[in-house]
C-alpha cells in the first residue's frame, strides 16, 4: 500500500467522456490518494459540447469525489483541420496556465497521452517549473502520427516537431507505454536512462447480462467493426471486400459498423454508391451497452491503414474485443497482428487489398466449431493474465510514485 498522495492527471479527456482515464483516476481515489483532473470541457466524439456544459474559460466541479479543473473547448472540430489544431492549442495554452497555478500542491503528475503531445505540456511544465514527478502513459507517438494522418513531412515541419518531442519526453520522470515498439520511438529522445514500462490498455467493462442484439432476421455471418469511423481504420477497403464477393458467400455475411467519426458520411457515400447491401451503419453506442452488439457477432473487426506507426500500434478496442470473447478478424500490421497470431485468437492479413481481405473472409467462413472455440478458449485466457486491469492500474500507479513491483 502507498502514502496516499496528491495525485493530478493530466487528459484532454475525462468523465461523461468515454476513457481508460476515468477508471485509472476512481481506482486511485479509492485507494486513498487525493485525485485532481484537468481536462477539456466534453466534446468527443461528436465534436460539439454535451448538454448540461458550459464551455466556460475554466471551470472547477466534482465527480465521485475528484475535483475537474476544465478548460474551455473548441468545438465543430470534426469537420475542419483548423479547428481541430485550434483544439490541440487552446488545451495546451488555458490548461498550463491552470497547470502552474495549482501545481505547487501535488506529489506527481500523470499524464494520459491518448491524443496531441501537445496536451501534455500542461503536465511537464511542472516537471520543468516545480520539479514535481511526471509519468505519461503513452497511447501515440510523435512525430510519427502527425505524418501517418496526412501532414507533409518537411524540414522545417520535422525540425520543429522533433525539437517539441524532445522538450516533451526530456521534462518526464518516466513512461507506461501501451504498446511495445513504442519504446524505440521514445529513446531517441531521451538524453538519459529513463524506465519506460509497457503497460498496455485493458477492456472496457462489459455487462454480461445484457441480452444479445438482432442484427437481422435472416440467419448471417456478423463481421462487426466498433469505434471510431476514421480514414485510418481502412474500412474503405473492408467494405468493399465484403460487398464484391461473388453472390453466395455475400449473402452468407453481413458487415456491422457501430460508432462515429470523421470518414462516417464518406462510408456511407461509398456503400450508396456502390449499391452494397451486406453493410449496414448503426451508429454510436453506449459503452455500458457495448457487450450485447459484440455478442451478437460472429467476429471482431480490427484494422489499420498500413503506416510505419500503426505497425506499432495495438488499438484499445482490441483488448475489448478479446474480453467479449470472439474471434478476431484483423486487417492490421505489426504488433496487434503478432498478438492475434501469436495467441491464436481469430485471423489476420497484414495485406490491405481487397483481394486479402476477400479470401481471409473466406476462411473466417469456412471456419468450424472447434477453431472458434479454440479462438474464445485462448481470449479468456489473455484476459485474467496479459490485459488483466487491477493489476495494470496497480502497476501504473507504482511507476507514477517510483515504487518497483
Amino acid at each position: 500500500m502507498h502514502t496516499p498522495k496528491k495525485i493530478l492527471i493530466v487528459s484532454e479527456y475525462f468523465y461523461p467522456e468515454e476513457f481508460k482515464i476515468n477508471e485509472i483516476a476512481l481506482a486511485w481515489k479509492n485507494r486513498g490518494h487525493e485525485v485532481d483532473v484537468i481536462t477539456q470541457n466534453p466534446t468527443y466524439p461528436m465534436g460539439q459540447i454535451y448538454t448540461g456544459y458550459e464551455n466556460r474559460w475554466v471551470v472547477k466541479e466534482s465527480y465521485m469525489g475528484i475535483n475537474i479543473y476544465r478548460v474551455k473547448a473548441v468545438s465543430g472540430y470534426k469537420e475542419s483541420l483548423l479547428k481541430k489544431l485550434l483544439k490541440y492549442f487552446t488545451f495546451m495554452i488555458l490548461g498550463s496556465f491552470v497547470s502552474l497555478r495549482i501545481g505547487k500542491k501535488y506529489d506527481a503528475v500523470f499524464g494520459f497521452d491518448v491524443g496531441a503531445l501537445s496536451g501534455m505540456v500542461p503536465a511537464i511544465l511542472l516537471q520543468k517549473f516545480y520539479k514535481k514527478r511526471v509519468t505519461l502513459w503513452v497511447q501515440d507517438i510523435w512525430p510519427d502520427s502527425v505524418y501517418a494522418y496526412g501532414f507533409k513531412k518537411s524540414r522545417v515541419l520535422e525540425f520543429f516537431l522533433n525539437h517539441f518531442v524532445k522538450f516533451v519526453y526530456k521534462n518526464c520522470s518516466n513512461f507506461a507505454i501501451s504498446a511495445k515498439g513504442f519504446e524505440s520511438k521514445i529513446r531517441p529522445f531521451l538524453n538519459e536512462e529513463k524506465e519506460i514500462r509497457y503497460l498496455p490498455n485493458w477492456a472496457d467493462a462489459l455487462d454480461v447480462t445484457l441480452d444479445s442484439f438482432t442484427y437481422s432476421q435472416e440467419k448471417k455471418v456478423h463481421f462487426t467493426f466498433a469505434g471510431n469511423v476514421g480514414k485510418v481504420q481502412n474500412l474503405d477497403a473492408i467494405i468493399l471486400a465484403c460487398g464484391t464477393l461473388k453472390e453466395d458467400l455475400r449473402d452468407k455475411l453481413q458487415l456491422n459498423i457501430l460508432g462515429d467519426g470523421s470518414h462516417l458520411e464518406h462510408l456511407k457515400k461509398l456503400v450508396e454508391e456502390n449499391q452494397l447491401k451486406n453493410t449496414l451503419f448503426w451508429g454510436q453506442k453506449p459503452r455500458s451497452e457495448i457487450y450485447k452488439y459484440l455478442r451478437a457477432s460472429d467476429f471482431l473487426i480490427v484494422s489499420l491503414m498500413d503506416k510505419p506507426i500503426f505497425s506499432l500500434t495495438v488499438p484499445a478496442k482490441t483488448q475489448t474485443y478479446i474480453a467479449a470473447n470472439k474471434p478476431i478478424f484483423g486487417v492490421i500490421q505489426g504488433e496487434t497482428a503478432d498478438l492475434i497470431r501469436e495467441y491464436n485468437l481469430g485471423f489476420c492479413t497484414q495485406e490491405q487489398s481487397i483481394e486479402a481481405i476477400q479470401a481471409l473472409l473466406i476462411q473466417a467462413l469456412q471456419a468450424g466449431t472447434a477453431q472458434i472455440e479454440a479462438f474464445t478458449k485462448n481470449s479468456t485466457l489473455l484476459t485474467h493474465t496479459l490485459f488483466d486491469k487491477e493489476q495494470i492500474l496497480s502497476s501504473l500507479l507504482d511507476l507514477l510514485l517510483c515504487e518497483k513491483r
